[in-house]
């Protein structure tokens, strides 16, 4: 898959969204390792492809790549999928910050379960097959909602804070604890 051509498509494009998540995020599809500790090749496989079409999920939904939007993403894929491994990864909502549970629990699980379950199965789609097509059309036929935009967000809460301090700053008062 040619990256600089996904990056000729129209930006309503599967293929252009999913360049530009992986541009925007910082990775590309070869930094994927190989899959270790399966035997069955076929097994490999399926794994190696799992692996591979995460990055689309990302893509579909625009979930960055730190912590909090892993997990969400997990919980998401977990829903959709049922697969053990992704739900074990929820075990990792015991790293983030207070903030950051609290806006998983009432934000982001929520849509992963409502959207996760009512998709269809999004491990059966060919990403190959629909690169050109429009990404809002193919998220329609998927059932999947995009969730909130997690950086947009935590940018406005860092605004928020910095501005609330420069006010406390201007009138003197201590920053509270």
């Amino acid at each position: 898959m040619s990256m600089k051509h996904l990056r000729t498509l129209p930006e309503n494009s599967v293929g252009w969204a999913y360049a530009s998540w992986l541009d925007k995020e910082g990775v590309n599809p070869d930094t994927r390792d190989q899959v270790k500790y399966i035997d069955d090749e076929e097994c490999a496989y399926v794994m190696q492809r799992y692996r591979e079409c995460h990055d689309f999920y990302h893509a579909i939904t625009g979930l960055p790549v730190m912590v909090e939007g892993e997990i969400a993403l997990k919980a998401f894929e977990f829903a959709n999928t049922l697969l053990p491994m992704t739900g074990l990864s929820l075990f990792a909502v015991a790293r983030l910050k207070p903030a950051e549970r609290s806006r998983f629990w009432h934000v982001y699980l929520p849509w992963a379960l409502t959207n996760g379950l009512r998709s269809k199965d999004i491990i059966n789609v060919y990403w190959e097959e629909q690169l050109e097509r429009n990404v809002d059309d193919l998220r329609l036929d998927l059932g999947i909602e995009k969730p909130p935009d997690l950086r947009e967000t935590r940018k406005a809460l860092r605004e928020q804070r910095k501005a609330t301090e420069e006010k406390r700053k201007r009138v003197g008062r201590p920053r509270s604890l």
